[in-house]
């Protein structure tokens, strides 16, 4: 927590400092501009920080986001008066135009817009097509029975409440808005969690579209019915909107995905992986215009494009050149949707009880009526809970409902704060729920639905170095038969790869190479291991007879001026007295390795002894590491040891470490680094070997008498 207290300090310093930017005001175009920046800097500081924090407690970031939004918008510290700016950062346009349907400019709000395209066109790309069309029909009566349970539970709720009858238009504009679910907060979950291919993250993600597009059609409907001046709906505009909304959609879809294949050619004659990127989010952005036009919402014509684009090759080009645009765009889309939230409506008990009740109905229908239908379509209760759960968020549809809804009249400020509660709770609860339960091994499909038809072949090395030397060759070939590579898990080495219709997957860890592949793909696998081990054996045969490693090592101490350099790193903050053993009792070199490892372990620097003593002795065993001048330095990489760190023993009666110029070492210096983690190991290396350039040198170093005075020489 005591590290988070600097970002608090930041955030805050960033409120304060406009104030003297803005002392000549704001209603210069160029003073709106400066706002902005200021604004969007404070977001993007909050929602990361806030972000963090909450996960820290094992909550979802995109939580932490949307309360980021919350303390920081126009109703709670946004409105706080600063010097040139007296109703605070963001509360200037809430000010200016207190009966906005939206309480931020429409700049800030222009940037949340872009941000929602873009969330759901990467959607869109992660979306395995295959399993999507082989849950079509799942979607399509999973998400009908989400909107109608939703929409008959919120306008019956307010019936009681308000009294009027079911037809009247606050009843029903409540219970368009109980429709809404947020797929923006349920996708950033799915992702986080590896599950957007799941059958229960497919269904969740095409019963959402399917939801917004019965959403919007019922908004329709209950717009014209509270527009018609006799009471009597306008069937014909109902009617028209209807056929439009869903032409469109099932039109735009079958086209992308019909003509994918010519879409990525042409995207491919921008050559370069960025300029791909930039390219296809534009189409997002043409698709997002075109079905906002028809009526539908933007973010349904982004994620078709999206889904249009998965199916290709440069899918995972694609999300790889946008993963920095969408670091920026999402947080600050999640902080600005936090900011719509009015606290002030709920001092009056009656709209408290009331959102609570509409609340519980609200989250009751998204999960039965998306829960039980799922049973029907062979999901077991752990699957038909997760799509329950991952139905109920509401969020910024919800949000642009409300909106429309003031903007007709026919919501006042009571109603807005009674589903704006239902929206918090619901983004709040929901996510935590399903986040937990996808935590949960266990599948959510019936035992034999989903048939698994790839085929795993593994590959065993001596080491993982020779894994890691195999694996980057293989990527290289890869590359030099035009797959597309994407990285999708760092920390276990698990790559994507595809051209054309040919995709696999292949994971390196430890001494292990397995592929995943298609029973087609499998003689292609064989063929291009059997040419990456041929080349790597030739190259290495041919390595051989030009290096002399007992050549190159004698090099290393040799520089009589190495000493005299400045120094390139803080050998203090690595070294620790506690570390330092002046006498070293270990006899021969695998107990004094075992010694120095020993002392990094009682002083709590590694995070596993065994795995840390393996890999010195892993490196040891390929080359000794006995220098010239009785100087020795294991060393190894490990991601079992907490940061780089280093141990130091004398034995001046020296022993047999077989070094270089066959004389006993008298030094031993252990050296270990984090394997995953970018750290100066060689650098620390070549330091050392600056203090210990000569015999000279290496004698001053044994006539320190103690651990202080060994440390001393060192950080000198």
């Amino acid at each position: 927590m005591k590290k988070f207290i600097p970002n608090i300090a930041i955030i805050l310093l960033l409120f304060f400092v406009p104030g003297a930017a803005f002392a000549s005001g704001t209603d210069s175009m160029v003073g709106q501009m400066m706002l902005l920046v200021f604004q969007l800097a404070v977001i993007l500081f909050a929602a990361k920080y806030v972000g963090k924090l909450f996960e820290r407690f094992h909550l979802p970031s995109v939580i932490g986001e949307l309360f980021a939004g919350i303390l920081i918008g126009p109703y709670l510290l946004g409105k706080i008066p600063l010097p040139g700016l007296p109703h605070g950062l963001f509360g200037n346009f809430l000010f200016l135009n207190p009966a906005a349907s939206l309480p931020v400019s429409t700049e800030l709000y222009a940037f949340s817009v872009i941000a929602s395209i873009l969330l759901l066109f990467m959607v869109g790309l992660e979306t395995d097509i295959n399993l999507f069309l082989r849950y079509s029909l799942p979607s399509i009566v999973i998400g009908g029975m989400g909107v109608l349970f939703s929409f008959v539970a919120g306008a019956g709720i307010a019936t009681v409440f308000l009294k009027v009858p079911f037809m009247h238009p606050q009843a029903l504009f409540l219970g368009v808005i109980s429709t809404a679910t947020s797929v923006g907060i349920t996708a950033r979950i799915l992702s986080s969690r590896k599950k957007i291919n799941s059958p229960e993250g497919v269904t969740i993600l095409g019963s959402a579209v399917i939801d917004d597009v019965l959403g919007i059609i019922l908004l329709a409907i209950v717009i014209g019915i509270s527009s018609s001046k006799s009471g009597m709906m306008n069937w014909a505009l109902i009617g028209r909107t209807s056929i439009k909304a869903i032409a469109v959609w099932l039109i735009f879809t079958s086209l992308g995905l019909v003509f994918a294949s010519q879409i990525s050619r042409y995207l491919k004659t921008f050559k370069s992986a960025g300029s791909v990127g930039i390219m296809s989010f534009g189409l997002a952005l043409l698709f997002a215009g075109i079905f906002e036009s028809a009526g539908l919402a933007m973010i349904i014509g982004a994620y078709v494009m999206g889904l249009s684009l998965s199916k290709t090759d440069l899918s995972y080009v694609i999300q790889g050149s946008l993963h920095n645009i969408y670091e920026f765009f999402i947080p600050v889309f999640f902080c600005i949707s936090g900011m719509f939230v009015n606290f002030a409506v709920f001092n009056n008990w009656k709209i408290i009880i009331f959102g609570l009740a509409y609340t519980l109905f609200a989250y009751f229908a998204k999960v039965l009526g998306c829960g039980i239908p799922s049973r029907f379509f062979k999901f077991n209760m752990t699957g038909a809970a997760r799509i329950g759960i991952g139905m109920v968020p509401r969020g910024e549809v919800a949000l642009i409902i409300i909106g429309i809804g003031m903007s007709h009249g026919i919501l006042n400020e009571e109603l807005t704060g009674v589903a704006i509660l239902m929206i918090l709770i619901t983004s709040v609860l929901a996510p935590v729920q399903l986040d937990h339960l996808l935590k949960k091994k266990r599948s959510g499909v019936k035992k034999g639905l989903i048939a698994d038809e790839h085929i795993q072949t593994d590959y065993i090395f001596p080491s993982p170095a020779i894994t890691e030397l195999v694996s980057n060759k293989l990527i290289r070939y890869f590359q030099d038969e035009g797959f597309f590579i994407n990285l999708i898990e760092g920390d276990n080495h698990i790559y994507h790869v595809r051209r054309n219709n040919t995709f696999l997957t292949f994971q390196f860890l430890d001494t292990n190479i397995a592929f995943s592949t298609l029973p087609n793909d499998v003689a292609y696998v064989k063929n291009i291991m059997y040419e990456t081990l041929l080349d790597l054996n030739q190259t290495i045969e041919k390595l051989k007879t030009v290096v002399k490693p007992e050549e190159l090592i004698k090099e290393l101490t040799s520089d009589g001026s190495a000493g005299n350099g400045k120094k390139s790193l803080p050998l203090d903050k690595i070294l620790q007295i506690s570390c330092i053993i002046p006498h070293l009792q270990a006899g021969n070199k695998e107990d004094i390795i075992r010694t120095l490892v020993d002392v990094l372990n009682s002083n709590n620097c590694l995070l596993d002894r065994d795995e840390t003593l393996n890999a010195v002795m892993e490196r040891e065993n390929a080359m000794s590491t006995g220098m010239q001048h009785g100087v020795a330095l294991p060393h190894g990489k490990t991601d079992a040891v907490k940061e780089m760190t280093m141990a130091v023993g004398l034995k001046p009666e020296g022993t047999d470490f077989q070094s270089m110029d066959g004389k006993p070492s008298r030094v031993f210096i252990l050296v270990v680094s984090r394997k995953k983690t970018a750290e100066p190991h060689i650098q620390l290396l070549s330091e050392i070997g600056k203090k210990l350039y000569s015999e000279k040198a290496v004698n001053e170093l044994l006539k320190c008498k103690n651990a202080e005075e060994i440390r001393n020489f060192f950080v000198k």
